[in-house]
């Protein structure tokens, strides 16, 4: 795999507020002592269908974590909650899973993302965990290379992948946490790259998590350029 010295990904950050009924200052929030103390009567929205607090927050990327055990033994695991949250950081949260017992463990983990070419495995590893099948990643037909900069798998079958190393891991005092973690180096396979030495997501086809269906779909066409397509309307207004 080619190494690049850029760092990016695609991904959303999913941030939860909670209220306070005192009022304290946001600093002095516990977030696990306050889980919605006043119960909030929801009005529908004229003319939509309304959904109360089912929520659909998209895209959703299927990211794979993967980590060691205390043996050495890989772990990779499908998550949906989380994303980029930095120019070089990405955060997830974690109920218990053998994941977020290897991250505690070992302060590293790789992040790839799930593809319409591996999307049979990639959902196996997030429906079966490591706790009752400690060898699903080979089951899989997956290999992996030992990271050379933090200590985690790289799983070879997945050609997009961050290494990163752990920054802040807050217990939810369930066995769980949120975790945040900056990205060390990202390599991908020459296959996903255009001629400029660029990520091409047509040509690695990631998925996305569709929460309003429980689906998986794959990231669409080109509609439009990132900090261009809207000065269309600049351009207007100055005439």
């Amino acid at each position: 795999m080619k190494k690049l010295t850029a760092i990016a990904m695609t991904g959303a950050l999913l941030i939860a507020a909670c209220g306070n009924k005192e009022q304290k200052s946001e600093a002095n929030v516990n977030v696990n002592e306050n889980p919605a103390k006043e119960k909030v009567e929801v009005k529908a929205v004229e003319g939509r269908k309304n959904f109360s607090d089912k929520a659909v927050i998209t895209p959703l990327p299927a990211i794979m974590i993967a980590t060691w055990d205390e043996n050495k033994n890989p772990d990779v695991m499908m998550a949906a909650w989380g994303g980029q949250c930095g120019p070089k950081h990405i955060t997830f949260e974690l109920s218990k899973h053998k994941t977020t017992d290897n991250i505690r463990l070992k302060k590293a983990f790789t992040i790839s993302f799930a593809t319409k070419d591996d999307i049979v495995q990639s959902d196996y590893f997030g429906i079966v965990s490591a706790y009752d099948v400690p060898d699903k990643v080979k089951k899989a037909g997956f290999t992996t290379t030992p990271s050379p900069n933090v200590d985690a798998p790289i799983i070879n079958e997945y050609k997009l992948t961050l290494e990163c190393k752990v920054v802040t891991f807050d217990e939810d005092g369930n066995g769980g946490a949120r975790v945040v973690g900056e990205i060390v180096n990202m390599s991908a396979d020459e296959s996903i790259l255009d001629e400029q030495g660029n990520i091409d997501l047509s040509k690695l086809q990631p998925v996305i998590f569709d929460s309003a269906k429980n689906e998986y779909r794959v990231v669409g066409e080109k509609v439009g350029t990132a900090w261009g397509s809207g000065k269309a309307i600049q351009e207007r207004e100055v005439k």
